[in-house]
């Protein structure tokens, strides 16, 4: 069923804008005109009128004349203002109609299940998906694995990811996302998790919009800073940014854009914070429950 708009009889007027403009300009003109005839008018009549003693008379009428024409500028500009705006009513139109289907998934005739996985780096959250993968049947999608693969790949892009990790900034969403989308075409499961990503609420805009769709579940891994550096430097994986000045930025950049996404979901209710201090099945058996939660509600 399609939603009407109010505005969209208003947008499909499409010479409303050229006509508003052209009264505008119209306008525009005249004013000019009176108020350099009246400020023209003034000063000679001034002049004449010194031996009268009615000088300051004419002096303060030009000046009266002069802050209206100032004022009536003012006011022009702000019907300009207002015409520009009615220009980008058939735009604003466009956005609406783009919202009545927003929340229907870009994926096809599938229904993802979809699971955000957050937390810092060395949080241990990549080896919790390994094990939630296996034990409920999700695919795993890790936003660095993919981001390294597109690296070694050669192409543009993965040039541009590499030298963005190495000064601690995060990858451009849609670069991201391009890829998590991709691989979710790809792939025959209908359950996915998410793993490192979204990192920012730009991220998490970007995913919401272009997925059309939101998170079923997410996690945040919440471990403390100091631990998560001492496994960083103590796993051996050759990552290119596993070195103690990129660690550091990393963790800066996770503390400054990932916690306002926590927080977005956390008041939707979706979020679930683990523990992640402890051995991995210790963590596991915090998590275990939730999706056992979800399985439980099929």
């Amino acid at each position: 069923m399609t939603i009407l708009h109010p505005l969209k009889p208003l947008c499909n007027h499409q010479n409303f804008a050229a006509v508003a403009l052209a009264a505008v300009i119209v306008a525009v003109a005249l004013a000019v005109a009176v108020v350099v005839a009246l400020a023209a008018v003034g000063f000679p009549l001034a002049g004449h009128q010194v031996r009268t003693g009615v000088q300051l008379h004419f002096v303060v009428y030009k000046i009266y004349w002069l802050r209206n024409g100032v004022l009536m500028m003012f006011m022009i500009s702000s019907m300009l203002q207002a015409a520009k705006r009615v220009k980008s009513w058939r735009s604003l139109s466009t956005e609406i109609s783009t919202l009545d289907t927003y929340g229907t998934s870009s994926l096809g005739e599938k229904t993802p299940f979809m699971t955000f996985v957050l937390g810092g780096p060395g949080s241990g959250k990549g080896t919790q998906c390994l094990k939630i993968a296996k034990t409920f049947g999700f695919k795993h999608l890790s936003a660095g694995d993919l981001l390294r693969r597109e690296i070694l790949s050669n192409s543009d892009d993965g040039a541009m990811i590499l030298n963005t990790i190495k000064e601690g900034r995060i990858v451009p969403s849609e670069v991201t996302v391009k890829l998590i989308k991709k691989e979710m075409e790809l792939s025959d499961n209908s359950k996915f998790l998410i793993d490192g990503f979204p990192r920012t609420e730009e991220n998490r805009i970007a995913f919401e919009h272009i997925i059309g769709a939101e998170p079923n579940i997410v996690l945040f891994f919440d471990c403390p800073q100091e631990e998560m550096v001492k496994r960083v430097l103590n796993r051996n994986e050759g990552r290119v940014d596993d070195n103690i000045d990129t660690i550091k930025k990393r963790l800066e950049v996770f503390s400054a854009l990932n916690l306002p996404v926590i927080g977005y979901y956390s008041k939707k209710g979706k979020l679930h914070t683990i523990n992640a201090v402890g051995t991995v099945d210790e963590i596991f058996e915090q998590v275990r429950p939730v999706f056992a939660a979800c399985e439980a509600m099929k």
